[in-house]
């Protein structure tokens, strides 16, 4: 079974590996414009990535599109795809529009670009968890057989980000799920709504990790945790911090 945490000294709360096995499961699975084998090597490639020289020199250098080279690279994923995956994993901060308009030409859709971010994102949340604990990675999942289904939701909107967005007032159908009914939302979930599993994705996540979407706007709410809000925000800035993450 995947995530079992049963033989280790730590008490780690159920609802975490339950997530994670939910998420392995998720991204095991034929998405909206990735196969499951292929989403599947992106797991492969996010920890391919944090041992990749050329990453490494790219990010020492003044500027991440000066050094040239090829990338330690685990899977048969095609080249802007694993380029992708490495410089959002290493370098993200410095990630450009102008870069991701390249990776269209190239033939890497805006629709695949969001789904393999959501995909990245997980998989180095649920790494670093295990980092943190001082365990090695869960062993990656069976891709399961289908096709992408190519779903595009109807109410997207163009121009307000790089890439097309669901805002919050304008989630309807199928889609009302993704912001809870709230007319207003962080840009960290509109962003990946051109692929609304993404977004399910990330909340089905950062609820057990963090807290779930509808209490982070009410600085009182800790989702039950051992420690206070005002603790977790310490501790979510200082990684913020770490990270370069300039939202």
């Amino acid at each position: 079974m995947h995530f079992d945490y049963a033989a280790l000294d730590l008490k780690i709360r159920s609802d975490l590996p339950e997530a994670y096995r939910n998420t392995w499961t998720k991204i095991a699975s034929p998405g909206n414009w990735w196969s499951g084998e292929d989403r599947v090597a992106i797991i492969s490639e996010v920890r391919a990535a944090r041992d990749c020289d050329l990453c490494a020199k790219r990010k020492l250098a003044l500027s991440p599109f000066s050094v040239m080279g090829e990338h330690k690279v685990k899977t048969n994923l095609n080249d802007v795809t694993i380029d992708a995956v490495h410089r959002i994993v290493t370098d993200v901060s410095r990630l450009t529009k102008d870069w991701l308009e390249k990776c269209v030409e190239q033939g890497l859709s805006k629709e695949k670009y969001i789904e393999l971010l959501g995909i990245v994102v997980a998989v180095i949340s649920i790494d670093a968890f295990h980092r943190a604990i001082g365990i090695e990675n869960e062993k990656l999942p069976k891709p399961i057989d289908g096709e992408p289904s190519h779903y595009l939701p109807s109410s997207i909107v163009k121009g307000q980000a790089w890439v097309p967005i669901i805002p919050a007032g304008a989630a309807k159908d199928e889609e009302l799920d993704l912001y809870d009914g709230q007319k207003v939302t962080g840009n960290v979930l509109s962003a990946m709504s051109l692929v609304p599993d993404s977004v399910r994705l990330l909340k089905s996540l950062a609820s057990v990790q963090y807290l779930d979407a509808k209490e982070v706007v009410n600085p009182s709410m800790n989702g039950g945790r051992k420690i206070s809000r005002a603790q977790m925000e310490l501790l979510a800035g200082r990684v913020s911090s770490l990270s370069a993450c300039f939202y």
